[in-house]
């Protein structure tokens, strides 16, 4: 890739980052207005994705595992100088490539969805842990290493606690671990945005 190429790549997967959970969070608030039957305490989110609002849920999952492998490529072309940070880029194209899956394997199709989602939020904590790990051990990327350190960790803490507790579904924490990990998504979008305009 050309010097002159590589500014306007990175700029294209920052905004990939940024834009993502928009579009994840928005179609799955929007499925659950058309999904009465929904209850956050009976349900897993990938409910949505059998029933009427199948179309719109399952669309947006694919979508956005498209745009977050874009982003995450991105990230690991700019995290190779430190190999545990790269090591966690490569995570998150793991990520993306599960959240694709969960989209276009729906429940209908049994256990390779349940696979795909489980493994969706596993390389989500340890894709935010360990880019964390690495960015921290740098003078200039203390501070988004800690956030990411925590985002991660607090995921982790989220499903564990929920697992101990007597609620069916997994709505909760699987919205509270979306929602985590879309603001680290913004903010890591922002701030290779920032690097990629410096270029």
């Amino acid at each position: 890739m050309s010097t002159s190429k590589k500014p306007f790549w990175l700029q294209f997967a920052a905004l990939c980052g940024v834009v993502t959970p928009v579009v994840a969070i928005s179609a799955i608030l929007l499925a659950i207005s058309y999904s009465p039957w929904f209850g956050w305490t009976e349900n897993a989110l990938s409910d949505l994705g059998v029933r009427e609002a199948a179309t719109v849920f399952n669309f947006s999952l694919v979508t956005s595992g498209i745009l977050t492998l874009i982003f995450a490529l991105g990230l690991a072309q700019t995290l190779r100088h430190s190999r545990t940070a790269l090591v966690g880029a490569l995570l998150l194209i793991l990520t993306a490539i599960s959240l694709f899956a969960i989209g276009f394997f729906p429940e209908t199709a049994g256990r390779t969805h349940s696979y795909f989602s489980v493994s969706f939020f596993v390389f989500a904590v340890l894709s935010l842990t360990v880019i964390g790990v690495g960015l921290f051990g740098e003078s200039s990327g203390k501070t988004v290493g800690a956030l990411s350190i925590f985002a991660g960790l607090f995921e982790a803490v989220v499903w564990f606690l929920f697992w101990n507790l007597p609620v069916k579904g997994d709505a909760i924490p699987e919205m509270i671990s979306s929602l985590t990990t879309s603001a680290w998504s913004v903010i890591m979008g922002v701030r290779l945005f920032t690097q990629a305009s410096k270029s």
